[in-house]
């Protein structure tokens, strides 16, 4: 890993030319799977905002999640936090992280145990991570959290996940990763097991955390949609890389690269006069298309030339916003 870098960083958090490569099958016929390629991204420190990650279902987003949160190690490259390298970090140095950096997870209901109840749990881990120095401060504290994503403890008090809605419960486990106070929540598909109806209301959570409480989130997404509506800037991800990266709005009103494109134009309207331009389905894992030596995106590009199947093409700065194709290399 990476020796850590100088604390007069302008980032909070940063990923840098991260990748992991997994081994799958057994000792003779194993194959070599790079979920994650030489990925960058980066929340910035002086202000607070929501970066999402997008792409279809098996293009490497919750794998860059889980390294973001230290759950694996990469194989390649560092994230650091604050300044400092997460994979180096022991202990105190360790306990601020995980206190820092909070994860929000795609299911609620596989986020608890339906054995204990909601209030048992929040209380739990207020005195677990050292929040409250008693039960009775320990309620306090949660009942602070409960109130910033608008639930009441006396509401879920004694219950059971199986007696909230799957709004409520998200809600609820939102308020547990607001009890240390981060300053960065990861977001992994945090709404996609949420009714349509109750969606909106967890995404508008975001934007407020963001406003009142000048916290930032990496939103983990396939919902172009949300990402569209939450996003201040956005990374389009396809088979382990961001093909596309930059303000949110350039990037989904005016897209460069032609897999943002077609990703675009897959989405229905309500217009019943206007049909879909193209249609997309979600691939499905193919270990040959993340390993080619070219771009990965050449067999299903449009505009693929030769040096396309050939040769990985290189990170561009174009328009304001950062494009993986060589279609924009002629201009450089």
């Amino acid at each position: 890993m990476g020796a850590n870098v100088e604390m007069t960083t302008p980032h909070i958090l940063e990923v840098r030319n991260v990748s992991k490569v997994f081994r799958i099958g057994g000792l003779i016929f194993a194959a070599k799977l790079t979920a994650v390629d030489d990925v960058s991204i980066a929340l910035r420190r002086d202000s607070a905002e929501i970066v999402s990650i997008a792409g279809e279902s098996g293009c490497g987003k919750t794998t860059l999640c889980r390294i973001i949160l230290r759950i694996i190690e990469p194989t390649k490259g560092s994230v650091f936090y604050d300044g400092k390298d997460i994979f180096r970090m022991r202990g105190r140095e360790l306990r601020d992280f995980r206190k820092s950096v909070q994860p929000i997870f795609q299911n609620p209901y596989e986020a608890i145990c339906p054995f204990e109840r909601v209030d048992f749990y929040l209380i739990s881990t207020a005195l677990n991570y050292g929040l409250a120095k008693s039960k009775a401060d320990a309620i306090g504290v949660v009942e602070e959290a409960l109130n910033t994503v608008g639930l009441d403890i006396k509401y879920i008090q004694g219950k059971y996940s199986h007696e909230l809605s799957g709004g409520e419960l998200q809600r609820s486990l939102i308020a547990r990763a607001l009890l240390s106070k981060p300053r960065i929540l990861i977001a992994d598909e945090p709404v996609s097991m949420i009714d349509a109806s109750l969606r909106m209301g967890i995404i508008n959570l975001f934007l407020d955390l963001k406003e009142k409480f000048n916290m930032s989130t990496l939103y983990i997404t396939h919902d172009l949609a949300t990402a569209y509506y939450v996003s201040d800037k956005i990374a389009i991800m396809y088979r382990g890389n961001i093909v596309e990266y930059g303000d949110a709005t350039k990037v989904l009103e005016d897209p460069l690269h032609p897999y943002t494109k077609i990703l675009l134009e897959s989405i229905p309207t309500p217009d019943p006069y206007k049909k879909w331009k193209k249609e997309v389905s979600l691939s499905v894992l193919e270990i040959k298309e993340f390993e080619i030596a070219g771009c990965k995106f050449a067999s299903r590009c449009p505009n693929a030339r030769e040096i396309c199947r050939e040769k990985r093409p290189p990170d561009l700065d174009v328009e304001s916003r950062r494009v993986k194709c060589w279609i924009f290399a002629d201009t450089k």
